[in-house]
């Protein structure tokens, strides 16, 4: 049995946490906030409640996983999940909307046809089938192995070249083109383009550099389901945390690492803001990975040819504006849990958000989600309604007090589209903009180079692995709990495991 210290509470270090202690290993975990989660949070206020992190779980499969290897007990046991149906509503900004089914690539294309007109349901499920063969090529690679050591194959995009008619049109191999250029190429229609777009700049990424493999994203969505906790997302990290107690995980609030020791190279524990030192054979960094490098005063845990942590200086990050609405009034029983209310100028929004020219700030009209689940332990009682919106923007944003309540009324108007007659209803709101450092880390992407992937868990300190969003392979709640799967995994299995089989 090993000593291992865990720094942070987030969803990959506590899967992580829970998969090591049942492997017969002694693991505490010390978080330097109150509670834990990481992204997973939660706004609670005069019996209304609201995520503040992601609102739905795709890849449910993956903390399924999580509680058969750690308990042998169902995920449902312990939450109460369900498919969203409709997965998600669209409204454009010609006043088009359209409601696409949960899990159905045939309900999907009926969908498009009939909002969109005849044609469009087709070329989404031809792009959708080639994301397919982008996730097939990269599944294991990007979700289920470690960061492979020689990653240029992973620079390369896995998203195929259209073949197209004629002399010229025997493309082969894949694609160099961006997210912006294959929709643009392969979709036409404005509305459909707006659609995939969508689903890159929820995860903080620009459709004009992101690369074509980006296309897996709705695939994943489209395929493997939209699922919602009673109790929100929340619940589900609630589920975990207990998991590690029942494995008799330690955890240590308000306990801040301000120190990793290493010893004749090794990493050997973790030093507290109090003056302790925690001994461990093991430390695994549920932190940014750009942290690190203070941690170990000064060494740089990863080389010249490593995948290097993202810097936010100067850089092209976006994070998540947040406004909790609670509202007088029932939720109407066919409310669609989520919409998506699309801007008319997407180029404006995007240029706002990743800065072009030089320039970043608060978008005049993003594109706006709108949450508005049917769970009673959402609001007070029935006679109200707790609704969440949330939108891209720059980080850090820039803003001040009053430029990011101006942009949260934007918000709020535009989600009209949504939930009509919002703005009356509304008893009290509170907005909750990113912290300079919030930035949304997105599942790594091949192609572009490497330039959309994570670093690695394994470190260049024997001993010292990294996990969650921010590490390999990359954010968002299914893939932080991959992350602390892999890192489990090489701890358990030793440096040279390759992957689950």
């Amino acid at each position: 049995m090993a000593r291992i210290a865990v720094i942070g509470a987030g969803m990959g270090a506590m899967a992580a946490a829970a998969r090591l202690a049942v492997a017969g290993h002694q693991v505490a975990v010390y978080e330097r906030g109150a509670t834990y989660g990481g992204a997973l949070g939660r706004f609670e206020r005069d019996g209304f409640g609201f995520d503040t992190g992601p609102g739905l779980l795709h890849l449910p499969a993956v903390y399924r996983d999580l509680f058969l290897k750690t308990g042998k007990e169902p995920l449902e046991s312990r939450i109460a999940l369900a498919q969203v149906d409709p997965a998600s509503r669209h409204v454009f900004a010609d006043g088009t909307a359209v409601s696409l089914p949960n899990a159905s690539r045939a309900g999907v294309l009926a969908a498009l046809d009939e909002a969109l007109g005849e044609g469009a349901g087709e070329r989404w499920s031809a792009l959708i089938n080639r994301a397919r063969d982008a996730w097939d090529a990269t599944r294991r690679p990007l979700l289920e192995e470690p960061l492979w050591r020689d990653r240029r194959v992973l620079g390369r995009d896995p998203y195929p070249a259209v073949r197209r008619r004629g002399l010229f049109g025997r493309g082969k191999g894949p694609t160099t083109a961006t997210l912006d250029g294959i929709a643009r190429r392969e979709l036409a229609d404005p509305r459909l383009i707006a659609l995939l777009e969508s689903h890159a700049l929820a995860y903080g990424l620009d459709p004009r550099t992101a690369p074509a493999s980006a296309a897996v994203l709705p695939y994943m969505e489209q395929t493997f389901g939209s699922w919602y906790p009673r109790g929100g997302m929340r619940a589900l990290a609630e589920a975990v945390y207990e998991r590690c107690r029942e494995r008799r995980v330690e955890f240590a609030f308000g306990a801040e690492v301000t120190g990793i020791v290493a010893r004749e190279g090794r990493a050997s524990g973790v030093e507290l803001a109090d003056g302790r030192v925690a001994e461990a054979e093991s430390v695994v960094a549920g932190i940014d990975p750009a942290r690190l490098p203070a941690l170990l005063k000064g060494s740089d845990p990863y080389g010249a040819d490593d995948v290097r942590p993202q810097a936010l200086s100067g850089g092209r990050a976006a994070g998540r504006l947040t406004v909790c609405l609670a509202l007088r009034g029932a939720r109407p029983a066919q409310a669609v849990h989520r919409t998506v209310v699309h801007p008319a100028d997407r180029a404006a929004e995007l240029a706002a958000v990743f800065g072009d020219g030089g320039v970043r700030g608060l978008p005049e009209r993003p594109t706006v989600t709108v949450l508005r689940p049917d769970d009673p332990t959402s609001r007070p009682d029935d006679g109200h309604e707790a609704v969440t919106l949330s939108a891209a923007v720059p980080v850090p944003c820039g803003a001040d007090a009053a430029a990011v309540e101006a942009a949260a009324d934007r918000m709020t108007e535009a989600a009209e589209a949504a939930v009509p007659g919002l703005r009356e209803r509304v008893r009290w709101r509170e907005v909750l903009p990113p912290a300079d450092d919030e930035w949304l880390p997105a599942p790594a992407l091949a192609g572009q180079g490497g330039r959309c992937l994570r670093p690695g868990n394994r470190t260049r300190i024997p001993g010292l692995y990294a996990v969650g969003g921010r590490a390999h392979p990359g954010g968002g709640p299914a893939h932080a709990g991959m992350s602390g799967a892999i890192v489990a995994g090489l701890i358990v299995n030793g440096d040279d495991w390759s992957g689950s089989t």
